[in-house]
């Protein structure tokens, strides 16, 4: 909180039709989750738009860093030492990955023992240190464009719709935060790109809504489709093995 509440963050909301891609994920065998459709669907929107790959650092001195290729950050609630914890799960290149590899890790950050996953440990580590030294090492990881991607990501995606709610007003430090509310039975859905004004400007950001919509209809329902078709289960565990 005390990085992202320095960030000049603006709100584009988009009221989408998603029915193709629900009719494509309606079948009788195991689903792939709404967060990995859409984790797929933003980093292959990521890959078109330069943007969203862009990041306002500090050191050595002001400006704008473009990262090659999209690294996600998802927000997890876990049980840890009796009391729920938020923590941040990292992948690297989602755009690259299949739907299923994406199930596998989702769900392997959402079963695993906290202490198993690197990205747990390491911020409950942090989260232990004095606040000065918090602050050091937030601030370095933040500003140093090269370590950025590799401890936050490129862009995070925070999500309450499995609850039935929806979050309007998220705070992250990185350059977009990607969240929707409740999935309507017809497809209808809203769907927010919260973003660092320093790094994009609104109207940019409408249009990149409305090609994430597209892109949801079409590659991502496209691989959908296949899954099915193939008779591969897109849920995994997290071993790897099928469920």
């Amino acid at each position: 909180m005390r990085f992202s509440i320095g960030v000049p963050r603006v709100t584009v909301q988009r009221q989408m039709n998603l029915r193709p891609l629900l009719d494509a994920r309606d079948g009788p065998d195991a689903r792939p989750s709404w967060t990995v459709l859409f984790l797929k669907g933003y980093a292959l929107l990521s890959q078109e738009i330069p943007e969203l790959r862009r990041a306002y650092i500090k050191f050595p001195w002001p400006q704008l860093y473009e990262y090659p290729a999209s690294v996600a950050s998802i927000a997890h609630e876990r049980e840890h030492e009796g009391e729920r914890v938020v923590l941040l799960s990292i992948i690297k290149g989602p755009e690259q990955r299949s739907i299923s590899q994406l199930e596998t890790l989702i769900r392997a950050a959402r079963s695993l023992p906290v202490l198993e996953i690197k990205e747990f440990r390491r911020s409950l580590k942090l989260a232990r240190a004095p606040a000065p030294v918090r602050w050091l090492l937030m601030w370095l990881g933040l500003n140093i464009g090269r370590k950025r991607a590799r401890y936050f990501g490129t862009f995070q995606l925070s999500v309450y719709s499995g609850l039935g709610a929806e979050s309007l007003n998220p705070l992250t430090p990185l350059t977009t935060l990607l969240n929707y509310g409740p999935i309507g039975k017809d497809g209808s859905v809203a769907v927010r790109i919260h973003y660092d004004h320093r790094v994009m400007d609104g109207a940019n950001v409408a249009r990149a809504l409305e090609r994430f919509e597209r892109i949801l209809n079409g590659e991502v329902a496209d691989e959908v489709t296949r899954i099915a078709q193939s008779g591969t289960p897109a849920i995994m565990s997290a071993a790897g093995t099928s469920k």
